[in-house]
């Protein structure tokens, strides 16, 4: 990251490889966390705000939100500085849920830069990343990709 009369920069497109890792600092899904997260959209699902229903459940206890745990993660990755500034656009995200994220949970996010794509057309780069959200045990609780659109380094073109 940068610094500038107004404040931090990330990276440009050309500052990204591919195959490079970063990792974010983890988060703990708290009650609150799944109170906010069903309030703010609307989903009162019982998996998520029922304890009760829950105790006779498959997994005996409620469950954060998939998109709790997946709007976390982008929040972490944004926090990492890379895209300060720099990201034009959130151009798509492909996930797979595969493990519960509980009460008590602590994750973090692992990303890889698996391509890099030119789109001077569109007025930037786009930047495929594989994502991995992981648990305090190492377990990946979603996985997929995400592809963002970067700033082009000024004058370049």
């Amino acid at each position: 990251m940068q610094m500038t009369d107004s404040g931090p920069v990330g990276l440009y497109f050309e500052d990204i490889n591919v195959g490079d890792r970063m990792v974010t600092r983890g988060r703990t899904i708290t009650e609150a966390d799944i109170v906010q997260f069903a309030g703010l959209t609307g989903d009162y699902n019982p998996m998520h705000t029922n304890a009760e229903y829950m105790k006779t459940h498959p997994m005996g206890q409620r469950v954060a939100h998939g998109m709790l745990t997946l709007s976390y993660a982008v929040g972490q990755a944004y926090q990492l500085g890379f895209m300060e500034r720099t990201v034009l656009a959130f151009r798509g995200l492909e996930m797979k849920f595969s493990l519960p994220v509980v009460i008590g949970d602590t994750v973090h996010v692992e990303l890889s830069v698996r391509e890099k794509k030119e789109a001077r057309r569109i007025g930037g780069g786009l930047i495929t990343l594989d994502v991995k959200i992981l648990n305090q045990d190492g377990k990946t609780v979603q996985s997929g990709e995400w592809t963002v659109m970067m700033a082009l380094k000024e004058g370049a073109g």
